[in-house]
């Protein structure tokens, strides 16, 4: 059954009169008002004239889904903060009971106010909500963002959100925390996050974080390494190449596919920050790995994850490839990562210097390079083996789970005949 239009209304700390005419009239004939407590206290002088019963929405989402269902001819109205569909309660609801029942009138979201106020885009930044996501999660992936944008909570305050970054030596962030956005008593605190441990704040508060130009991250703990296939996080990368280090999953194929003994000798060509070469170290732990990498801060810092992960058999090679090369043993079995139109030149000069029996394996993140390098690698070996890989990570927001996909890469692989 279809009944009545439920409506969603963003409304923002300024109560009805942040609210377009459309929007008032709609939550004044309302026959049924469902929000948040504060949201509906801060209504109350300014509906005194309304009959509509008020039904408060608490944790238990599913309490507003049954009421809603059980009155489909009454003119219902939902309040929410902000936009309902950013991290609101707009998106379980359709979930529930098909979009096709509910309208939303969006109004601007506290964290788009927040972002606008310290004067930052928010295109790329990541942003999440604390009532949703456990604090060691996204701690984590603080880490290795350039922007963050927080919606705290009673339990997580900012203090405690400092507390847990700091904790972890995430100290390369300016804070802004954004209390009571578009209120008479609107604030924006800025400062180091040491600075927020003793402060409190209204519980109504955004907090962005801003990464300093030019900090490397420092990765998580050592605590269940693994011989591959270990976490992005507990990998020290620059500031912040997103998609350049080689994800988890991956890299655990691409090792198995390299087929390494434990004497192997290893290039990783494109080494980026050591990811794969350190992991093909610990394989190959009475071999030799050599990782080949141009980007000097990066080379350096293949240094200091092969310290960290305790790998002494690494060889960082500052340079270009073929040139880098040139001097090293020939490989038992070589991985290229790129992303450049290179790629297939140097995996058809790399395959030349490849043991007989050797492996090579390349990973590509373009249709045009996955074309270009399964022509070369038949031209010269015969066969070879493609995968595309399409990962989605399990992430739990408002009650559900759901998948944040990585990009999609491609694996070549193939054996020196």
């Amino acid at each position: 059954m279809a009944g009545t239009k439920v409506h969603i209304i963003g409304v923002g700390d300024d109560g009805l009169d942040g609210l377009t005419a459309s929007a008032r009239q709609l939550i004044e004939r309302a026959e049924l008002l469902v929000g948040a407590e504060r949201t509906l206290q801060s209504l109350t002088s300014a509906l005194a004239g309304s009959s509509a019963e008020r039904f408060e929405l608490a944790s238990d989402l599913d309490a507003a889904v049954r009421r809603i269902a059980e009155s489909p001819e009454r003119r219902i109205v939902i309040l929410a903060t902000g936009d309902p569909l950013f991290y609101g309660t707009a998106r379980y609801l359709c979930d529930r009971l098909g979009k096709d029942r509910f309208e939303v009138v969006p109004h601007v979201s506290s964290m788009q106010l927040a972002f606008a106020r310290v004067k930052e885009s928010w295109d790329e930044a990541y942003l999440t909500n604390l009532a949703t996501q456990p604090l060691e999660h996204v701690v984590e992936k603080i880490r290795t963002a350039a922007k963050v944008g927080l919606f705290t909570t009673d339990e997580c305050p900012p203090r405690r959100v400092a507390q847990a970054l700091l904790d972890r030596q995430i100290d390369y962030f300016t804070a802004y925390v954004c209390e009571n956005l578009g209120s008479p008593d609107e604030r924006v605190t800025q400062g180091e996050l040491h600075e927020l441990l003793g402060q409190n704040f209204s519980p109504l508060n955004v907090m962005v974080l801003v990464r300093k130009p030019d900090v490397p991250d420092r990765p998580a703990a050592m605590l269940g390494r693994r011989l591959f296939g270990n976490p992005d996080e507990m990998f020290l990368q620059s500031q912040p190449k997103r998609g350049l280090l080689t994800p988890a999953e991956v890299r655990a194929i691409a090792l198995a596919e390299l087929d390494l003994g434990p004497t192997s000798v290893v290039w990783d060509v494109g080494a980026g920050s050591g990811s794969v070469a350190i992991e093909a170290a610990q394989i190959a732990h009475g071999g030799q790995v050599y990782a080949i990498e141009m980007d000097p801060e990066d080379h350096t810092l293949i240094s200091a994850n092969a310290q960290r992960f305790g790998v002494t058999n690494l060889v960082p090679i500052l340079g270009q490839a073929p040139q880098a090369w040139q001097d090293l043993p020939d490989p038992d079995a070589v991985f290229v990562g790129g992303t450049g139109r290179q790629v297939t030149g140097i995996g058809q000069q790399a395959l030349e210097r490849l043991r007989a029996g050797g492996r090579i394996v390349l990973n590509v993140s373009s249709i045009e390079n996955l074309a270009a390098v399964r022509e070369m690698l038949q031209s010269r070996v015969g066969d070879a083996n493609v995968w595309m890989i399409n990962v989605a990570r399990g992430t739990y927001q408002l009650g559900s789970m759901r998948f944040e996909s990585l990009n999609p890469s491609f694996l070549l692989a193939a054996v020196k005949r």
